[in-house]
């Protein structure tokens, strides 16, 4: 690494009007040189470290289970709503904290296929992420429908013309990521959503790698549904819920298959039969995961108080960033950028391509320069915007060089 690069990098920073907060976060220790995966898992606040240890001494052990009548039955709503205004675009009554990821998708595909009776096709894309895949590969089988497989450019991703092309009379539903888990190819929800209720059909977003890292209007897109994770640019922590998103419209028009006691209408009758609840409760089924909640909840302070546009130019500022050090320091030993170029077709994180990066990434980690490997030959970049310098990024792709420099 040379002393010019370190300085260019030093003075992106000190421009870099988010700087400050990254000081809010749990400092890295040991051999901590560069988190280059914060799209995978967000850094923990030093405010969370501090309000879970007041949640157990003020919260959970004084009030004991008198705690579900002061505020954690209704917490999957009220933190709903707040992530909704803060990183969704929905207003109040349409999003819930609850269930993971996984779940949370097949509960919400299962309802919008059984909506729309009569059309059998689900179309979805080879490059979405396997949950996704798999998912809605179970729900054909449960229900001898159809999936509809769009095979797009990895590069490019999916595009409003190919939705065009597969959908009519017979799909049901359309599920794809708003921006591709590999490639980060940011794709044009407003427009696939409208190509898409042409037909008379459902789309269901997967917010995983865009919720909090840049501006959604779910409302504004009209968007049906959306799933996503929490412990990426929401930084949940390992294993935190994810959220699902119902527009209003279609509320009492969907009836979630799993149809657990939290989501009655009376749960507390324990009656003999299921009655939905109205709203968005009606797409809870278990026990609020209410420890899990507390660190999302950090995080949204933060989104909010650094704004969600200012979060954006910062990410896009780092992935150019990532780009341009890609082609400086990198090309020269064969390395190839396999991710968008246009800075409004890109999201959150950067996929180089080099066919020794599944030999090199675990050697980068033991120096402790983080960040990820996805078959068959690419190394992820995750830049979290309000945890992530310049610095580390020059640091990590110096590394990178040097390493590729000594094979």
């Amino acid at each position: 690494m040379t002393a010019t690069l370190m300085a260019s990098a030093a003075a992106l920073d000190a421009a870099d009007p988010l700087a400050p907060l990254r000081d809010r976060f749990v400092p890295g220790e040991g051999d901590f040189v560069a988190y280059l995966d914060g799209n995978s898992l967000g850094r923990p606040l030093i405010a969370t470290r501090e309000n879970l240890a007041r949640f157990v001494d003020n919260v959970w052990a004084p009030r004991l289970i008198r705690g579900w009548d002061e505020g954690w039955m209704d917490s999957p709503l009220t933190l709903g709503d707040t992530l909704g205004r803060i990183t969704l675009g929905a207003a109040a009554g349409q999003t819930v904290v609850a269930d993971s990821t996984t779940v949370m998708l097949y509960k919400l595909c299962r309802a919008a296929l059984t909506a729309r009776p009569g059309r059998s096709e689900i179309v979805i894309d080879t490059e979405n992420f396997p949950t996704d895949r798999y998912v809605l590969e179970g729900i054909a089988a449960e229900c001898n429908a159809r999936l509809v497989w769009i095979e797009p450019d990895p590069l490019a991703g999916v595009t409003a013309d190919q939705v065009a092309a597969v959908t009519g009379p017979e799909t049901a539903l359309v599920v794809l990521s708003h921006i591709a888990f590999k490639s980060g190819y940011l794709a044009d929800a407003p427009a696939i959503t409208e190509i898409v209720h042409r037909c008379g059909a459902l789309v269901l977003w997967d917010l995983c790698h865009s919720a909090g890292v840049l501006p959604i209007e779910l409302d504004a897109w009209d968007v049906d549904l959306a799933v996503g994770c929490t412990y990426k640019y929401l930084n949940g922590g390992p294993g935190a819920p994810a959220f699902g998103y119902v527009a209003g419209r279609l509320q009492g028009e969907l009836r979630q298959p799993i149809q657990g006691w939290m989501g009655h209408a009376e749960p507390f009758t324990m009656g003999p039969g299921y009655a939905p609840a109205a709203g968005m409760r009606r797409f809870i089924s278990g026990t609020p995961p209410v420890v899990g909640m507390l660190a999302m909840r950090d995080m949204l302070e933060l989104i909010e108080e650094a704004g969600l546009e200012a979060v954006r130019a910062k990410s896009v500022a780092l992935t150019r960033y990532v780009i341009d050090l890609a082609d400086e320091l990198l090309t020269p030993f064969g390395v190839e950028v396999a991710s968008p170029r246009e800075d409004d077709r890109r999201g959150g994180h950067v996929m180089l391509s080099h066919p020794d990066f599944h030999e090199l990434v675990p050697q980068l980690w033991e120096r402790g320069v983080i960040p990820d490997f996805r078959p068959p030959q690419g190394m992820r970049v995750g830049l979290s915007p309000l945890s992530t310098s310049f610095t580390e990024v020059a640091q990590g792709l110096g590394l990178v060089a040097d390493l590729l420099g000594r094979r």
